[in-house]
């Protein structure tokens, strides 16, 4: 079979410890984040928000009239509106690392959890194959019977199954 990982031996003893591998992974990345991850998680959700894109629409739109009409003899920032393309200019730059830095954020957070539910997975088909070898073993139990000859485990079977414990099963 070749070598296992440090993963896979980890699986294994957890296995036969009855351990469960079962977490919330989330949560462990939320808890190991520093500030400025956390803000800018808050930024990015918050800026691609429909609230967020309405009021930023109004406040432009509000900026162009009161330096169209309204201060109409005397606008701070008067057509082609230069301070407000140097704002928005602003704006652009800054969320721009900030979504990245969510982004390289939210990219770690998938690959704990890809680790995680590899672990799971592997549990659980190392327990399907336990249980499999368990069943074969049992008395009375031949190919054809176990489901090889009609895909179906005999009722006397499941009934005997039923009937023993965990530890008579060698669990």
């Amino acid at each position: 079979m070749g070598e296992l990982s440090t993963l896979e031996l980890d699986v294994i003893r957890r296995l036969k410890g009855q351990d469960l591998l079962s977490k919330n992974v989330t949560v462990e990345c939320d808890r190991k984040s520093t500030i400025g991850q956390r803000v800018a998680d808050k930024v990015v959700e918050s800026g691609g928000s429909g609230g967020f894109i309405t009021t930023f629409t109004v406040v432009i739109v509000a900026w162009i009239i009161m330096n169209s009409i309204v201060l109409f003899l005397r606008p701070f920032d008067s057509y082609p509106f230069i301070v407000l393309n140097l704002v928005l200019s602003c704006v652009a730059a800054m969320q721009a690392p900030i979504i990245m830095m969510s982004q390289n954020r939210q990219e770690a957070k998938d690959r704990l959890r890809s680790g995680h539910d590899y672990r799971v997975n592997l549990k659980a088909e190392l327990g399907i194959r336990n249980l499999s070898e368990k069943i074969d073993h049992l008395p009375g139990a031949t190919m054809a019977t176990a489901g090889r000859g009609n895909q179906q485990i005999p009722m006397d079977l499941m009934e005997e199954l039923a009937r023993k414990t965990p530890r008579e099963l060698g669990g």
